[in-house]
């Protein structure tokens, strides 16, 4: 299926910047379309509604939230022009559960770019990739903050184990894996028992270029998977997320947050 449609999350922050620029040069490539939103929650640290509470007070709420959206306004405008879409691309401003609020829209679109978590983020405009992945049902690319979005695209890495989450990442990856034209398959530890070669097959049939590279049990799967991309220079991991549970992956410090963690490339999240 082709990559038509892109939702970009927009929230001001580094990372948001890192996305945007990214997603742009995605759509050049594929010759798709983007659109940029903003979710926010609103300052809502009393009941507003409530008769109790000053004006004056409520009148600070609410200048606190126009302060922060306008400056993310202000930001996005200035990346906006810097990427020539002037005319091309609009910030669309929603009000809600942040994580909600993307897992919604992104139903909507064929991939979801967000930029990765920062400690700096403020609180209401925060973003959860890795829970969006999980609610929404569609692919979520994570850009870390600084990447440059003008890299060389020529090769990427698969994690592989063989189970649900990894073949989905692959379905929804297939088309930017054909784009990059050499894949790196990285396997570490037990995987499902059918033949590996179906898999290589299969890429190869995409008209992708991939290799096999295997790592035993004793081997850490986050750290292992995260220094082949670095030594190799990959631009892109694709992962599977969470095919155990998200409370048992948090509780046990799992695969799939640390590299979010620690990435410092584009990594393509589905579940």
């Amino acid at each position: 299926m082709p990559v038509m449609n892109l939702l970009v999350a927009f929230n001001g922050s580094k990372g948001s910047v890192a996305a945007l620029r990214y997603a742009a040069a995605l759509a050049q490539r594929h010759g798709a379309h983007v659109t940029a939103m903003l979710a926010h929650t609103r300052h809502e640290v009393i009941d507003r509604r409530s008769r109790w509470i000053p004006k004056e007070a409520q009148a600070l709420l609410d200048e606190a939230n126009s302060n922060l959206v306008r400056d993310i306004e202000a930001t996005f405008e200035t990346e906006r022009k810097a990427l020539g879409l002037a005319n091309a691309l609009q910030l669309h401003e929603v009000t809600g559960r942040v994580d909600t609020v993307l897992s919604t829209a992104a139903r909507h679109y064929d991939l979801l770019i967000v930029g990765a978590r920062s400690d700096d983020d403020d609180e209401h405009i925060t973003l959860h990739p890795d829970r969006i992945a999980l609610l929404s049902g569609r692919p979520v690319i994570v850009v870390p903050a600084g990447y440059d979005a003008g890299a060389e695209h020529s090769h990427a890495a698969l994690a592989w184990d063989g189970g649900r989450a990894a073949a989905r990442a692959l379905s929804d990856s297939l088309r930017l894996l054909e784009g990059e034209g050499r894949v790196s398959v990285l396997t570490v530890g037990r995987r499902e028992d059918w033949p590996i070669q179906d898999l290589m097959t299969h890429l190869e049939r995409h008209g992708v270029e991939a290799i096999l590279e295997e790592w035993p049990t004793t081997h850490p799967v986050a750290e292992t998977i995260l220094g082949y991309c670095e030594k190799h220079d990959t631009s892109l991991l694709v992962l599977g997320a969470y095919e155990h549970s998200k409370f048992r992956e948090d509780f046990l410090g799992g695969v799939t947050p640390r590299i979010l963690a620690k990435a410092r490339i584009p990594v393509l999240l589905s579940h």
